[in-house]
């Protein structure tokens, strides 16, 4: 139909006169509440971004002497996160000398990996990076 006739049929049902696909040989419009319109997409945005999952990333530190019922602990913290579907980054932090004990902070990273290992998979390691040496961990 010709747009003047559009455009009074909308103005006598108080509608807008929306544009669909201007491209179009001839444009293409529609008779709708253009507020009305508007609302129903931010809601449907929100819905969208509602269901969406956010995965965080936690850290928990660790240094070259910490004891095994210590690791033990913070292996139940790791599995908390995993769960919540979080990953988990783990540092080993180096205090003045202990930048010497490498092998023994190597040895702790992967006493952290087979204690982790049902439940997560190593994502990425790190050499040393000046003080620190980092790994993530993230859910199977």
């Amino acid at each position: 139909m010709p747009f003047e006739e559009a455009h009074k049929i909308a103005a006598e049902e108080s509608l807008d006169l929306v544009e669909v696909s201007p491209d179009a040989k001839p444009p293409v419009f529609k008779i709708m509440d253009f507020g009305k319109h508007k609302y129903r997409l931010t809601k449907k945005k929100q819905e969208t971004k509602r269901k969406q999952k956010q995965s965080q990333i936690k850290e928990i530190k660790v240094r070259p002497k910490t004891n095994d019922h210590d690791l033990a602990t913070k292996v139940k913290h790791i599995r908390k996160f995993i769960e919540k579907n979080d990953r988990v980054k783990i540092t080993m932090v180096f205090r003045g000398r202990e930048i010497i004990l490498r092998e023994q902070a190597n040895a702790i990273l992967g006493k952290i990996v087979s204690m982790t290992s049902e439940f997560a998979t190593v994502e990425h390691t790190s050499g040393l990076e000046g003080r620190f040496m980092t790994m993530l961990l993230a859910p199977k």
